[in-house]
């Protein structure tokens, strides 16, 4: 028996609908044309990125901030790019861009509070 790796990636939201318009209209991330019930899964490779409403006993409200504690990366072709949108738009970046062994690399934090690192470098 042997584990292969990630091959689903889903964060849990307060609000299904407001989480996929920014995650389609912030970050251009795209769905298919049919998902499951109380879930947006975003055509993204090579691993499926979805968000979901809370499972049973999940309160998002009652954690300092959700996924403390979990790194959550996104290639892009340009992070500088998409950095200047989301900063023009008003999105909190916890950390700037700065250049890594990962390409341009910075940080923000989307609607629920999940930090998410973008990246440029495959």
């Amino acid at each position: 028996m042997t584990v292969t790796g990630p091959d689903f990636i889903a964060l849990q939201v307060r609000d299904l609908d407001r989480a996929a318009a920014f995650y389609e209209d912030r970050l251009g991330l795209r769905r298919p044309p049919a998902g499951p019930p109380g879930a947006i899964v975003f055509a993204t490779t090579p691993i499926p990125f979805a968000l979901r409403e809370p499972l049973p006993g999940v309160d998002l409200d009652a954690a300092a901030r959700p996924g403390l504690g979990v790194a959550l990366w996104l290639h892009a072709t340009d992070a500088q790019e998409v950095h200047d949108a989301l900063d023009a738009a008003g999105v909190p970046v916890v950390t700037p861009p700065f250049d890594g062994p990962f390409g341009r690399t910075f940080t923000f934090t989307d609607p629920d509070g999940y930090a998410v690192t973008i990246h440029d470098k495959r």
